[in-house]
């Protein structure tokens, strides 16, 4: 696959990953943009022990523009997007409304905080857009498995690229699917977020593994993954590389996560076999999450990868898949105990869910 960075009219990067290696990418932004100035902050919570990001500036996002004024399709000499080229395979550019900036301003100082009790910091990171297909009306289970595995390259390469960038923690690449989960775009695409701190529940995971090695030790995820394929009442599919499951304490109506035989902590370790493999499994679950309830399921997937500087031995690369979809014409909604306690509350066990997915689209 060809790589080819570019800038954008207000200095933002863009690059095309092109199938083709013989592929030439000459197009300009020719849009009139101002330059980006992103004020976005990061308060530390001291009663959680949790970063928070204020990024006020995003309330003007585009929020569902129609299709022909969609800026993630090709440019048009009608419609000029953030894609100047006609036509395109995969492309990652930096959000234009980022809650993450490495450009972040700092702090504005009159802000009535006590500096002692509550640390506050600009908020440097990195957010980039992932666009799957310049095909606006095809969603991820659609793509061919040899597209999926293209992006399965560009989610490993941008891992490595900004993990290398000053200042980031962790690299966590994931797609927002649906209008029940809130996207503001339709058309086919992801998102990567590189953040300055290790995200919270990434924190609990690991503090949950360290404990288990110490105790045990053996590492929890592969524990986990291992009795998962011995006692198979949860395992929704699988091949020679990947196994996909439903977790015993499923939190969300639809939940699946999809685990390499191998620990490894993150993307850029996969092999050439373990990539083909992950396209196949991956095309069947999110084909079988359609066959469901018979429509496109609105879901988030994300990874689950190390931290830049920690604990690189203790994690295990993994993708999480869930819905808000609990019936064909019902969504989950967090109710006081999950969202004022953290109290999950399912409405179907982890194993009627898998034996649902296993009956899905056969």
């Amino acid at each position: 696959m060809k790589k080819t960075p570019t800038k954008m009219a207000d200095g933002r990067e863009l690059i095309y990953y092109d199938e083709d290696e013989s592929t030439i990418r000459d197009n300009p932004d020719l849009r009139d943009l101002p330059e980006l100035q992103v004020t976005s902050e990061a308060r530390h919570d001291p009663i959680l022990d949790e970063w928070v990001v204020m990024a006020s500036h995003r309330q003007t996002r585009i929020f569902m523009p129609p299709t022909n004024r969609c800026p993630l399709c090709a440019t048009t000499p009608d419609n000029p997007t953030e894609i100047p080229a006609p036509d395109y395979d995969v492309v990652v550019f930096e959000n234009r409304f980022p809650s993450l900036a490495l450009t972040a301003l700092d702090v504005d100082p009159s802000v009535p905080i006590d500096s002692d009790l509550v640390e506050r910091r600009p908020a440097r990171g990195r957010c980039e857009v992932v666009v799957f297909t310049s095909d606006h009306d095809r969603s991820f289970s659609q793509l061919p498995v040899e597209r999926i595995r293209s992006v399965l390259d560009v989610w490993a390469d941008r891992t490595a690229d900004l993990g290398a960038m000053p200042g980031i923690e962790q690299v966590f690449p994931f797609e927002n699917c649906g209008i029940e989960i809130g996207v503001t775009l339709t058309h086919p695409h992801g998102q990567i977020y590189a953040y300055p701190f290790v995200t919270p529940k990434t924190t609990r995971m690991l503090r949950s593994a360290r404990r288990y090695r110490e105790k045990m030790g053996r590492n929890l995820f592969a524990e986990v993954l291992a009795a998962e394929r011995r006692l198979r009442e949860r395992v929704v599919v699988e091949n020679d590389n990947w196994t996909a499951f439903v977790p015993s304490a499923a939190r969300w109506p639809v939940d699946v996560h999809l685990y390499p035989h191998r620990q490894m902590p993150d993307l850029t370790e996969l092999n050439e076999a373990e990539r083909d493999d992950f396209a196949d499994l991956y095309q069947v679950v999110l084909r079988k999450l359609d066959a469901l309830y018979d429509k496109r399921l609105p879901y988030i997937a994300g990874w689950h990868q190390a931290p830049v500087n920690s604990d690189r031995d203790l994690a295990y690369l993994h993708l999480e898949v869930f819905s808000v979809q609990r019936a064909a014409d019902k969504l989950k909604y967090l109710a006081g105990s999950e969202s004022g306690m953290a109290v999950w509350i399912n409405d179907a066990t982890p194993e009627q869910i898998a034996q649902m997915l296993r009956e899905a689209g056969n």
